[in-house]
């Protein structure tokens, strides 16, 4: 399978992306799960930030956010994203393109309780990527919502997730002298046969 063997081996990319995920979570000091999301506004231009990917599933990668953020709008105009996984300390990183769907059901119910109770209240105190006059306004808000909701606020129904369906995932590790070992899964769409191929560095 195109000399696919060592860290790259398997029939299954997301098992494959789990794996380096759970190593790089024994070395990466902060944040290995972060990746770095790109979306493309109405006219075309690109925008990109760091978020957290909170679940590699069957078929597909989730991570969560305000759905009233930049991110949000252009993630549900396009309906397509791209992010990079790039590990300092391992000298990976893994490349994703594909197709957007909510998930603003139970799933995010589930992910949105185990949060801290301050990242809980926070959630619903910001008003994400809104012009902000001040840190006190925002802090003021968030004593507002804990004087409201207590100890159990519910999942605001702005705030849920993401699931990415991947086209596309490309598996770079570096190499010597700059001749990285690079492999490219692709297929036509979601549900269909992953082709694999090496690619040049």
């Amino acid at each position: 399978m195109n000399e696919q063997s060592g860290i790259f081996a398997g029939t299954d990319p997301f098992s494959i992306a789990g794996r380096w995920l759970e190593e790089a979570e024994k070395t990466e000091p902060n944040d290995p799960n972060a990746i770095a999301l790109a979306t493309v506004d109405s006219s075309g231009l690109p925008n990109v930030r760091m978020v957290l990917l909170k679940e590699i599933e069957e078929d597909a990668f989730v991570f969560y956010t305000n759905y009233h953020s930049t991110k949000a709008g252009e993630l549900d105009e396009s309906g397509k994203a791209a992010f990079v996984m790039h590990w300092k300390s391992l000298r990976r990183q893994i490349r994703v393109r594909g197709t957007i769907t909510r998930e603003d059901g139970p799933q995010a119910d589930e992910y949105y309780a185990s949060r801290s109770l301050k990242s809980r209240l926070g959630a619903w105190a910001s008003r994400q990527s809104a012009p902000l006059t001040s840190r006190a306004a925002l802090m003021a808000e968030v004593a507002k919502v804990t004087t409201k909701f207590g100890p159990n606020p519910p999942r605001p129904d702005f705030w849920g997730g993401y699931r990415l369906i991947p086209v596309e995932i490309e598996f770079w590790a570096d190499g010597a002298f700059r001749l990285h070992d690079r492999f490219q899964w692709r297929r036509t769409a979601p549900g269909s046969e992953w082709q694999v191929q090496r690619l040049n560095p």
